[in-house]
């Protein structure tokens, strides 16, 4: 479906002066949505941060309803990103921490480190001990992602240099998108499994459930994937993401399958597992290797995108463990199963 979402509900001051902007029309002066006084204050991985950025960002996506599209472009909302990006970014960066400036083949072997890094493993937990109100909620925070899957690294793609590593990006892009086909993309495919477990697949339609935690997740991609600046980084994230897809989608297609005794909601994990098995090693030996080579002072952004994305991850899996270990929702309020499922 391609209805604009509505706004979300503001989570704090920051994000009520935003939200109260963009339902007005776009002008030139004034006072700035995000001024410097706000942001030194504010916590980068808060709520009202967060849904800020996310706000923002979005409407270069799909919009909202009742948003004039000008506001994508306004100065207003350009300076407002570029003043969370700081923050936010800044907080990513101070807790990845230096990241040395490698050689090629340092590039490629830390990045095989970082995928077979140790942690706990939330696809391991929901394969083993999830219940339908656990796929539920899962399914609902992958949702700010999922259900517009590959558009972010998307982004990148005109500021690739042609050549193998850009000729790389497009195959894994390409795969995502169906290759073409109707109905066949991650994202409608993501669509039929929240169906299937009795959620609105619309997009945007849970976006006043989805803590901080996880919009930052989505937030630090979509600041990958647009700005010349984090290249390097995007490239890094889409490798990592696609070198350790395939063990957790097998697992959750076990969960669904195993919950909801049907086939038709494993179906997205199912074409995960195919296409990242071979994803992985387009990923790493076709895109960063010679991405590399041709772009040596990207090479320690690469491994810092690694890295954002594992602390990302890390925390969102934190939050769903800690959670779910006492019987609490994971998302800011309780989800409500709209159809009837065969595990309901």
């Amino acid at each position: 479906m391609n209805v604009a979402p509505c706004l979300p509900q503001p989570r704090g001051p920051l994000s009520e002066r935003v939200l109260g902007a963009l339902v007005k029309r776009p002008r030139s002066g004034g006072e700035p949505l995000v001024g410097r006084s706000a942001v030194a204050g504010a916590d980068p991985w808060g709520e009202d941060v967060q849904v800020a950025l996310y706000t923002l960002l979005d409407l270069g996506y799909r919009g909202f309803a009742d948003v004039d599209p000008a506001w994508e472009t306004a100065p207003a909302a350009v300076q407002a990103v570029n003043r969370l990006e700081e923050l936010f970014l800044g907080a990513v960066t101070a807790e990845v921490g230096p990241v040395a400036t490698p050689g090629p083949g340092e590039v490629r072997a830390e990045l095989d480190a970082i995928a077979h890094g140790d942690g706990p493993s939330l696809s391991a937990w929901i394969d083993e001990r999830a219940t339908i109100h656990h796929l539920r909620e899962f399914a609902v925070h992958r949702s700010a992602y999922q259900l517009k899957e590959a558009d972010p690294h998307t982004m990148a793609l005109p500021r690739l240099a042609a050549g193998r590593a850009k000729s790389a990006y497009v195959e894994i892009q390409s795969d995502e998108y169906g290759n073409g086909r109707p109905g066949r993309s991650h994202q409608e495919l993501f669509a039929t499994t929240m169906r299937q477990l009795g959620l609105e697949e619309r997009y945007g339609a849970y976006l006043d459930h989805l803590p901080a935690v996880t919009l930052a997740t989505v937030n630090l991609l979509t600041l990958f994937g647009r700005s010349r600046r984090w290249l390097g980084a995007c490239v890094g994230h889409l490798a990592l993401f696609e070198m350790t897809s395939v063990g957790p989608m097998a697992r959750y297609a076990r969960a669904v399958r195993r919950v909801t005794g049907g086939d038709e909601g494993a179906e997205f994990y199912d074409v995960h597992v195919v296409a990242d098995e071979h994803h992985q090693h387009v990923a790493l030996d076709a895109m960063v290797v010679p991405f590399v080579a041709d772009e040596p002072a990207l090479a320690s952004d690469v491994l810092f995108g690694a890295r954002a994305l594992t602390l990302v991850e890390s925390r969102f899996t934190a939050h769903l463990l800690d959670r779910w270990a006492t019987n609490s929702t994971s998302l800011r309020r309780p989800v409500i199963r709209i159809r009837r499922t065969h595990a309901a």
